[in-house]
C-alpha cells in the first residue's frame, strides 16, 4: 500500500490537517448548496425537526397523555423541550448515516482523480450535518429561554459529551461509504436501521422507566448515552457520567480507526466499480 493510502492513526490526522482548506470549501458548498435558490435558505434546516417535534408532542403528550417521568403537572412545553433535545441528536446521527452509503457514488468524478482525498468526504457529510445540529440546538436554547425553562452550567460539557458519538459516526461512515460502492442496496437497509434506532433510544421515554434488561439492550444504541447526557447537562442539571463516557470514548476511538483502516484498504477497487 502506498503512503498516500496509509491507514495508520497518524495518517488519518495528517490527512485531515493537510486537507482542511479543501474540507472547509466542501462543507461550505454542501451546506449552502442544499438551500440554493430557496427563499427561506437555512431556515429549512429547522423545518423537519420542528415538524416532527410538533407531531410527536401531539401524539405522546396530547393523544397518549404521556408525561416525562410520569409527572401529571408537567406542561406540554416542558415535554416538547425534553423531546426536542433528543430528536436533534438523532437527526444529526441519522443524516450522517443516511448519506454515507452514497458518498462515493454521488461523487464519482472525484474517484477518477488520483490526487483527490476521498477519505474527507465522510468528514464533509459529518461537519455539514453538525452545522444543521447547531442551528437546531440554537432553536432549542431560544425555546428554553422564551418558555422560562431553566438551563444549567453543565451544558458547557455538551461538546465533550458528543465527542464519542462523533468518533463512532466517522468510523461507521467510512465503512458504509466503502460498502456502498459495492452494495447499492445498502442505503435502503441503513434507512430502516436508522428509523429503528429512533425508537430504540430514550428519546420518547426516560430510560429509567424500562426494566434493567431493556436498559442494557438500549445501551448498545450509539445515541443512547449522548441523548441522556444532553438532557442531564442542559435541562436536569445532573452530573456528567464520566465512567460511561470514558468507556464510550474508548469504543469511539476503536471504531473510527477501524473505519478508516477499512476505507483505505477497500478504496483501491472504487474506480473499477463506480
Amino acid at each position: 500500500m502506498s503512503n498516500q493510502h496509509s491507514a495508520t492513526p497518524a495518517a488519518m490526522f495528517r490527512g485531515l490537517v493537510q486537507n482542511r482548506e479543501l474540507l472547509r470549501d466542501l462543507v461550505k458548498r454542501d451546506f449552502i448548496g442544499r438551500y440554493k435558490g430557496s427563499m427561506l435558505g437555512v431556515v429549512w434546516s429547522l423545518f423537519n425537526p420542528l415538524l416532527m417535534l410538533a407531531i410527536y408532542t401531539f401524539v405522546f403528550s396530547v393523544a397518549f397523555k404521556a408525561r416525562w417521568g410520569g409527572h401529571g403537572d408537567e406542561s406540554k412545553v416542558a415535554f416538547a423541550i425534553v423531546l426536542f433535545s433528543g430528536i436533534i441528536v438523532h437527526t444529526f446521527f441519522a443524516e450522517c448515516l443516511n448519506r454515507s452509503p452514497s458518498l462515493i457514488t454521488s461523487h464519482a468524478n472525484y474517484v477518477k482523480k488520483v490526487v483527490f482525498p476521498l477519505e474527507i468526504l465522510p468528514w464533509m457529510a459529518l461537519l455539514s450535518a453538525f452545522l444543521h445540529f447547531l442551528v437546531s440546538f440554537g432553536a432549542l436554547l431560544a425555546f428554553c429561554l422564551l418558555s422560562g425553562t431553566p438551563l444549567h452550567m453543565q451544558a458547557l460539557l455538551i461538546p465533550l459529551a458528543l465527542l464519542p458519538l462523533i468518533l463512532m459516526i466517522m468510523g461507521i461512515s467510512w465503512i458504509l461509504a466503502s460498502l456502498g460502492v459495492y452494495l447499492r442496496d445498502l442505503s435502503q437497509v441503513i434507512g430502516m436501521l436508522v428509523t429503528i434506532s429512533l425508537f430504540l433510544a430514550p428519546i420518547f421515554y426516560p430510560i429509567d422507566s424500562l426494566p434493567e434488561a431493556y436498559k442494557a439492550f438500549l445501551a448498545w444504541n450509539p445515541i443512547t448515552l449522548p441523548v441522556i447526557q444532553m438532557r442531564n447537562l442542559l435541562l436536569f442539571g445532573r452530573p456528567f457520567e464520566w465512567n460511561r463516557w470514558a468507556a464510550s470514548l474508548v469504543l469511539g476511538i476503536v471504531i473510527i480507526q477501524m473505519g478508516y483502516w477499512w476505507f483505505q484498504k477497500s478504496r483501491r477497487g472504487f474506480a473499477d466499480v463506480v
